[in-house]
């Protein structure tokens, strides 16, 4: 089997616009993606789960994230915090300040690759 590493730069990622307040570049591999995701103040990301694990890594700005199926679990992910999000949890957020956000997902978001993301456009 011939496997070959391929790099990326962010910059170049093509910068897709998925609402007003919300863009997002993607990077994905077999088996994982990492994301870059723009939210700016108050933008919302509704009520959903997805089988995929989540990691979420704030670089700049600040996540309220509510979790749990009546939103019990109240957390807020501040610059340099990761926030672990297990598989078909419900939860939803709110950007508090502009924010960029790392997320990374295990398998990839097939929803995220093929535009089906309804729940967020």
């Amino acid at each position: 089997m011939n496997q070959q590493a391929t790099l990326h730069r962010w910059d170049d990622m093509p910068l897709e616009k998925v609402k007003d307040g919300l863009d997002r570049r993607i990077i994905t591999g077999e088996r994982m993606m990492i994301t870059h995701v723009y939210l700016e103040k108050d933008c919302e990301v509704p009520w959903h789960a997805h089988d995929n694990e989540q990691l979420t890594y704030v670089l700049r700005g600040a996540l309220q994230f509510w979790l749990g199926p009546g939103g019990e679990q109240e957390v807020i992910v501040h610059e340099g915090e990761v926030l672990v999000i297990p598989s078909r949890l419900p939860h939803k957020a709110v950007a508090l300040k502009d924010t960029l956000d790392v997320d990374i997902f295990c398998p990839p978001r097939q929803d995220w690759l093929d535009g089906t993301d309804a729940y967020l456009r």
